[in-house]
C-alpha cells in the first residue's frame, strides 16, 4: 500500500467524486481509479459504492479513511520534522480569519511568512471563532485569529491576547445621530440593527451589553459579510456595533462612541499540543498591526474584532 493510494481515496472520499478528487490531485481521473480499485483489490474490501452518477464511501472505506488520515498526517509530520531539522521549514500552515481582523495585517503576514519558508504550503480559512477553536483542537487548523466577547476565554486552544477594544456605533451621514460625539446605550433603543447571527462571538458582546442593561434590540438583519453590513447602514436601513478600525472613512459612514457599550478581546490561537515546525515559524514571525492613528481614541482600549 502506497501513501498516494492513501491520499487518492481520502481525496474521493471527500470530494464524493472521482472526477472532482483527480482534479484535486491533478492527475487524470483513469489513473486515480485506478489506483484505487487496486487499493480495494488488495484489502479485499470495497471502499467506494459508485454508479456512473454517485459516490458513497462503505462502512470499510470510512474506517479506512479515518485511519489514512492519521497516517498520511503522521507522514507528512515526518517529513516537516526531518526538513526542520536541517534547518528548513515544509509542510502545511492552515490559518483561520474571522471576518474582520484589525489587530495583524494577515495579507503582510502571509507574505513574509512565504518569503521566508517558500517550501510551506498555506492555506487560508475563513469562518467564525467558534468553528476555529474546534479545527484547532482536533487538528485541522494550526493558526487562527478569533474575537470574542470580554466575557468569555478560549478553552483548549493556547491564546496570546492582540488586543481590546470598546464597539462603536455606525450609524449613515443622514441619521438622527449622526452628528453625536457620543451616545449612551439607552439611545440605541429604538434603533434597529444589524448585526452577525446570533449566537456567534461576534455577536455576543452587543447582546450581552443591552441585556445587561436591561435595554431591548431589534436586529432586524443578520449578515457575516461586512461590507453587506456597511452597505446596509449606509443605506440608513439600520445601524451597527462594530470595530471603528474596520469602517472605512469615506462619505456615508461615522462612527460614534457609545458610553457603556459592548467590549470584545481579539486573540491569536494555536494548539499548543506538539505544535508543526511550520506553526511554531508563523508564530515566532506574526506581529501585531499598529494601532489606526485615526481610530477614536475614547473608543479604543487596543484593537480586535468579531469571530
Amino acid at each position: 500500500m502506497e501513501l498516494q493510494q492513501m491520499r487518492y481515496v481520502v481525496a474521493v472520499a471527500e470530494a464524493r467524486s472521482f472526477t472532482r478528487a483527480a482534479e484535486r490531485c491533478h492527475v487524470v481521473q483513469s489513473a486515480l481509479s485506478h489506483q484505487v480499485k487496486a487499493l480495494e483489490t488488495e484489502l479485499g474490501v470495497r471502499l467506494f459504492a459508485r454508479t456512473s452518477r454517485r459516490v458513497d464511501v462503505t462502512a470499510a472505506g470510512e474506517a479506512f479513511v479515518e485511519a489514512a488520515r492519521q497516517s498520511l498526517a503522521a507522514a507528512d509530520r515526518a517529513v516537516a520534522d526531518a526538513a526542520e531539522a536541517s534547518g528548513r521549514i515544509r509542510g502545511t500552515l492552515t490559518v483561520g480569519v474571522i471576518p474582520t481582523v484589525t489587530a495583524i495585517d494577515i495579507p503582510a503576514a502571509l507574505s513574509a511568512f512565504r518569503r521566508a519558508h517558500p517550501s510551506v504550503q498555506m492555506r487560508l480559512r475563513g469562518g467564525g471563532s467558534h468553528e476555529f477553536i474546534a479545527a484547532i483542537a482536533s487538528g485541522d487548523m494550526d493558526v487562527a485569529v478569533l474575537g470574542l466577547p470580554d466575557s468569555m476565554t478560549p478553552a483548549g486552544v493556547a491564546t496570546r491576547v492582540l488586543a481590546r477594544e470598546r464597539l462603536v456605533a455606525v450609524v449613515s451621514t443622514g441619521h438622527r445621530l449622526a452628528e453625536r460625539r457620543r451616545v449612551r446605550l439607552e439611545d440605541l433603543a429604538d434603533e434597529r440593527f444589524v448585526d452577525f447571527p446570533a449566537g456567534t462571538p461576534g455577536r455576543i458582546p452587543s447582546d450581552l451589553a443591552f441585556r445587561e442593561a436591561g435595554i431591548p434590540r431589534e436586529v432586524a438583519f443578520e449578515a457575516m459579510s461586512l461590507d453587506l453590513i456597511l452597505d446596509l447602514v449606509r443605506h440608513d436601513l439600520v445601524i451597527a456595533l462594530l470595530s471603528p478600525e474596520v469602517v472605512p472613512e469615506r462619505a456615508g459612514l461615522r462612527t460614534i462612541s457609545v458610553i457603556g457599550g459592548p467590549t470584545r478581546i481579539e486573540y491569536l490561537a494555536w494548539s499548543d499540543f506538539n505544535p508543526t515546525p511550520a506553526t511554531r515559524a508563523f508564530l515566532d514571525t506574526l506581529e501585531p498591526a499598529p494601532p489606526s492613528a485615526n481610530a477614536p481614541k475614547t473608543a479604543r482600549e487596543g484593537a480586535f474584532v468579531e469571530g
